[in-house]
């Protein structure tokens, strides 16, 4: 079997297609390793698979460059590219997160009209908003905060758009909060990490009572190559948690204890676009999809504080 996967420097994108080649699977990867942080650090990220026979990366701009002799003969296109980060897609970097987001994903979508297989889109749990329950279902309403939620509601509409309308067969995966073993350095966990390493206060936007359903990237993984191999799903949208919601300062107490010691915690202003809590209804998931998420928050941030970079 042919995959393709996106984005395959970042985080979750390396660890799906390590995963996929275990499986046996041939391995086109795609990234234009942008320099939102280290390119470096994402060449670090696919290093191993470089040296795989059943690997082949491609240095390629999705809203840019040809795409179709990429896509050809796919059986399944893991799609994880994107712009991330809330904070940076208000003001004149919200054209980024159009091009990288939105134009990106149409692109890719338009060479994979004619072409078969399949296509799995990395959604993320921003596009709802404040949670209005506990346990946000799929079928809420979306209300995104932001505008990386926006551009990401409106990729995902594009795809379910292609899916009804040009005959391609599409899932989407709406993450919640990712974390783990190469975590983008910019991101919370990695960020608390570093600090109580060097013995510096964590920086903590908000009071720290707000809440996560926090996902190690294993499962994420897990349930993304699942939405991608379950034939004729009655539902093309699938949330993606961790299945149990967890408050900053619970989280920042479990990495004391990992570390052994207290964490010092600097409180900032709650920034624009960060919503108070999240929660995913899991059910469909495991009705369909058969998944459920396994790494309980204590192992998985224990996992990421031993794969840490040095410095960290």
């Amino acid at each position: 079997m042919k995959a393709l996967v996106t984005g395959v420097a970042g985080f979750i994108g390396s660890t799906l297609a390590e995963r996929l080649v275990r499986t046996g699977a041939d391995v086109v990867g795609i990234d234009c390793f942008t320099d939102y942080y280290d390119p470096g650090r994402k060449r670090t990220n696919v290093a191993p698979l470089i040296e795989h026979p059943r690997f082949r990366l491609a240095e390629v701009d999705l809203a840019l460059d040809p795409l179709d002799e990429l896509v050809s003969g796919a059986a399944c296109v893991y799609h994880l590219a994107g712009q991330p980060g809330v904070r940076g897609s208000w003001g004149t970097g919200f054209a980024t997160y159009v091009r990288q987001n939105i134009i990106a994903t149409q692109r890719l979508l338009e060479s994979l009209r004619d072409r078969g297989g399949r296509l799995v889109y990395a959604s993320s749990s921003s596009i709802y908003g404040e949670a209005e329950q506990a346990r946000t279902a799929e079928d809420c309403l979306p209300r995104p905060v932001s505008p990386y939620g926006v551009t990401k509601l409106s990729a995902e509409q594009l795809v379910l758009a292609y899916d009804q309308t040009m005959g391609i067969d599409a899932r989407c995966v709406r993450y919640f909060t990712v974390y783990g073993p190469r975590q983008r350095p910019d991101m919370a966990f990695s960020r608390f990490i570093r600090a109580a390493r060097r013995g510096e206060p964590v920086e903590v936007y908000g009071d720290g009572n707000q809440t996560r359903d926090f996902t190690f990237v294993a499962d994420a993984v897990d349930a993304t190559m699942r939405a991608g191999s379950v034939d004729d799903p009655a539902e093309r949208v699938f949330n993606v948690g961790g299945g149990s919601t967890t408050s900053v300062r619970e989280v920042l107490d479990i990495l004391g204890d990992i570390l052994g010691g207290p964490v010092t915690i600097r409180n900032q202003p709650p920034q624009s676009g960060d919503v108070r809590h999240t929660g995913a209804d899991l059910g469909r998931a495991r009705r369909v999809l058969g998944w459920n998420p396994t790494v309980s928050i204590r192992e998985g941030l224990a996992a990421q504080v031993q794969a840490a970079p040095e410095g960290e």
